[in-house]
């Protein structure tokens, strides 16, 4: 009978110290943590830059530019004219 029980404590041991082997380490969370984050970096740095060329191209971007440009270049002619 205490040879049943002596192997049925041996079994659960070993089944238990598989399992310990097979969760990944700490080095293993990091890198993988690591990799997360660069993707996401990765990912939202392609968005950003996607969203400013969109803006840049955009109706309401372009119309803005040449209203300040038109308006810059009325201030400075007038400058011109005052000052000269």
């Amino acid at each position: 009978m205490k040879l049943y029980l002596a192997a049925a404590v041996l079994m659960l041991v070993l089944a238990v110290h598989t399992e310990a082997q097979e969760e990944p380490t700490l080095e293993q969370h990091f890198t993988k943590f690591q990799t997360q984050v660069k993707a996401i970096a990765d990912d939202l740095t392609e968005k950003t830059k996607s969203t400013f060329e969109n803006l840049e191209m955009s109706e309401f971007v372009t119309k803005t530019k040449n209203w300040f440009t038109e308006q810059f270049e009325q201030i400075k002619q007038k400058m011109t004219e005052t000052f000269n």
